[in-house]
């Protein structure tokens, strides 16, 4: 099981979503659900701490692989990511991603926490922090009227650059 103390949060981005925090829950851990907000991603989690997290590309290659480190249905799931889908991400140290979801009157906040355990460079952050936001908005729009949103992305050309400047 993964240590948790040595993560410190470089990305956090909170929305608010009008649905209940077992419809956000099936949200983020449902494969059916992610493939529509998640640019075609699905995930396949094992749900117990100390289980495997996998984002699979739709043809079932791993995309991004980690550990489940907590597993509190409808009010917390945290799991760390390595993204090995991408050349160069694979040698990176793992991250931590922690989504929290909280009633907040009708409605429900969902707090998204990015963590790293090393002195991450903002230029590759900056991947995250243009990727969150759509994808959580996304979310938001397929549980609030069943369409996700239709938004191109990529990763920021700043954010490859910096991939590659570590290997030299």
């Amino acid at each position: 099981m993964v240590g948790v103390s040595q993560f410190k949060p470089k990305t956090v981005y909170v929305i608010y979503i009008a649905a209940t925090p077992e419809r956000v829950w099936q949200g983020l851990t449902d494969p059916a659900f992610t493939r529509q907000y998640f640019g075609g991603l699905a995930v396949d989690v094992e749900p117990r701490p100390g289980g495997a997290f996998l984002m699979l590309y739709p043809d079932g290659r791993i995309h991004i692989a980690g550990e489940v480190v907590e597993w509190s249905p409808p009010r917390r799931f945290s799991c760390t990511w390595v993204v090995e889908g991408m050349p160069g991400f694979a040698e990176l140290p793992a991250c931590l991603v922690t989504y929290e979801i909280e009633q907040a009157g009708e409605a429900v906040r969902l707090t998204m926490t990015e963590a790293h355990s090393w002195d991450i460079p903002d230029a590759i952050l900056s991947g995250g922090r243009q990727g969150w936001p759509a994808i959580l908005s996304s979310l938001k729009s397929l549980l609030e009227n069943g369409n996700p949103l239709t938004i191109k992305m990529a990763p920021p050309q700043e954010m490859l650059d910096a991939i590659k400047g570590l290997k030299k």
